[in-house]
């Protein structure tokens, strides 16, 4: 690591004085041999400078804050000392004892809100047998008046609406991005667009909803896929048009009399107006399980990308008042706070030292500095490939954490394993953008590379494939491959809404999804070039900021090719891809093990 005097910004290192982008295309000469791995900070050089007035944006003040935010946290790991050599030499000592989660929770309705989010923690989240009971009642119904929620005609009546959500959440990983619901579960009492009760459920994973899961009173069919053996959906008695007119017990004895051996009997839908309930959440071996007032209700399985561990809080949120929650048969440690559970100190996981010469491909994995074991199962995994290859270097980009701990133990897991670069600024989904660069910076700079690609650490990369890929274009051509969107339109309203002085196009340049793609050495330099010069624009999406930048590069540079395949996977996995995003640490090794035995089958484990 570079000593304190070497820093002469309080942010990171000095750029160096070569240009990143030299006239002519002139190909950048290797890295000296001096800059081995062992030499190397573990600090990104990435420099952010004032832009002047004229040019400054909003992204500019919110990425210098964040800076500026991370100086105390800099100078608190600079301090603290050590080495590569050090760490390795003592890797065997045991690390700090990590602090104990309890194994049940209690809370009385007095310990709660009586409107709005409710939340509970569960500090180490969930794990197999885990069981959350809510005792609660759903309000009566309300006028809605949210046209997002119940779209009305002038001088029609409101809708009445009575719903409520019990939702598993995650700890957001970075400032600006929202956490993730592992679990959402919607009882909608007075129903939706369907107009009966219905209960539906989802996962939102890095702001990305999946398919939602909805049951509206019919029995899913039992060779349909089930979730350890329990249906997906139990059956509720339907308030049809036929029955309307009838009174229950008549038509209880109806069905009696009609079925007088084997009568299978319905339930009510489970929630009613004013009525308590008990909701008892279960984690089985496949999903999570609902049973209401005794009986299954539901059953909904693990999605890609969660592990149970992850589910660290409860929120209960819309018409309903509680009475009480109450949680057991709770882990009592989790990663985060015990990242030496998932960081195997062995050799044979480090990162060889940085080659002499340019590569043919550089990969640069986006990581959040809490995610010790994303980062392992990718060691353990594809990245196991670049150890066979001096062709191939892959490093994970880091920024900071707002836990002194967190930061601690990542420069403990930098330091070792030779493969984490530190980017110096407080991590946020909004700044993303900022590790993009620094990807291309080392590519270019650290470890000059033919090809650059940039991944998430919760993306599979079958680098052969990738290989393969890049090497259909010709070598003097200027390339851009991935999953390309095309003529995608900026959202100007909720959320996620772009504003028409930060985008004034209807339609975002075509660009890659960001899971996973690759630019070719050229682009990259320009890249740094723009960065260094103070003119490349920023914006808060990266994957669309890089097409924004490589459409430039097209009308000012060179003519780039774009390449898209859609095996560039954006929404999870499908048999036969080149990546496959979403995929929990036990489907990064399950994924790597069956590529090893020759098949690029996707994983169903949780």
């Amino acid at each position: 690591m570079l000593e304190a005097s070497v820093f002469t910004s309080p942010f990171s290192p000095v750029r160096p004085a070569k240009p990143a982008f030299p006239a002519g295309g002139v190909a950048v000469s290797p890295a000296p041999a001096a800059a081995s791995a062992a030499a190397l900070p573990i600090f990104s050089s990435l420099l952010l400078l004032p832009r002047p007035n004229a040019t400054a944006t909003p992204f500019d003040g919110t990425a210098a804050e964040a800076f500026e935010a991370a100086r105390p946290h800099l100078e608190h790991i600079r301090a603290s000392g050590g080495s590569g050599a050090v760490a390795a030499a003592s890797s065997s000592s045991p690390p700090p004892s990590a602090p104990t989660c309890p194994t049940s929770i209690s809370v009385h309705v007095d310990q709660l809100p009586g409107d709005g989010v409710r939340t509970v923690e569960l500090p180490c989240g969930l794990a197999v047998g885990s069981h959350v009971t809510v005792v609660a009642r759903p309000r009566a119904a309300r006028p809605e008046y949210d046209p997002k929620i119940a779209e009305r005609k002038d001088g029609q009546a409101p809708l009445m609406v009575s719903q409520f959500m019990i939702e598993l959440v995650g700890t957001k990983a970075v400032d600006g991005e929202a956490p993730p619901r592992i679990l959402h579960f919607n009882p909608r009492i007075r129903g939706d667009y369907s107009g009966k009760p219905v209960i539906e459920m989802n996962s939102c994973y890095r702001m990305q909803w999946g398919q939602s899961h909805r049951c509206e009173g019919y029995a899913s069919r039992p060779a349909e896929e089930t979730v350890d053996g329990q249906l997906k959906c139990e059956k509720w008695i339907r308030d049809d048009d036929k029955k309307s007119e009838e009174s229950k017990m008549k038509w209880w004895v109806k069905r009696l009399i009609g079925r007088p051996k084997d009568v299978h009997i319905s339930w009510p839908y489970p929630f009613a107006e004013g009525k308590l309930f008990v909701l008892t959440l279960t984690a089985g071996l496949e999903g999570y399980h609902v049973n209401v007032d005794g009986r299954h209700v539901t059953s909904f399985p693990y999605r890609t990308g969660y592990t149970l561990e992850d589910a660290t809080g409860l929120s209960l949120n819309g018409d309903i008042d509680i009475e009480s929650i109450f949680a057991s048969s709770l882990p009592n440690s989790h990663p985060s706070f015990a990242p030496e559970r998932y960081l195997e100190m062995s050799e044979q996981w480090r990162a060889p030292p940085l080659p002499t010469e340019p590569v043919e491909l550089f990969i640069g994995i986006l990581s959040a500095a809490s995610h010790f074991a994303e980062r392992m199962a990718v060691r353990k995994s594809w990245m196991m490939y670049t150890r066979k290859s001096t062709n191939i270097v892959a490093r994970f980009f880091v920024a900071l954490n707002g836990k002194k701990e967190v930061n601690a133990e990542l420069k403990r897991e930098a330091e070792f394993f030779q493969d984490i670069v530190i980017v110096p600024f407080m991590d946020s989904y909004d700044l993303v953008v900022l590790k993009t660069i620094a990807i291309a910076e080392y590519g270019v700079r650290v470890i000059p590379a033919k090809y650059i690609m940039k991944c998430d650490d919760d993306t599979f990369v079958r680098i052969d494939s990738v290989l393969d890929q890049v090497k259909k274009v010709r070598s003097d051509k200027s390339v851009y491959i991935g999953s390309m969107n095309y003529f995608h339109k900026p959202l100007r309203s909720g959320k996620w809404a772009v504003t028409y002085e930060e985008w004034p196009e209807e339609a975002y340049p075509n660009y890659a999804n960001g899971p996973g793609y690759v630019i070719s050495a050229d682009i990259a330099r320009y890249i740094v070039s723009e960065f260094d010069n103070q003119t490349l624009r920023l914006f808060k999406m990266e994957d669309v900021n890089m097409g924004m930048w490589v459409e430039k590069f097209n009308n000012t540079r060179w003519p780039v090719e774009y390449r898209h395949d859609v095996r560039f996977y954006q929404s999870g996995c499908f048999d036969g891809y080149f990546t496959a995003h979403y995929q929990s640490p036990q489907h990064m090794i399950c994924l790597w093990r069956k590529l090893q035995s020759g098949s690029s089958h996707c994983c169903n484990v949780r």
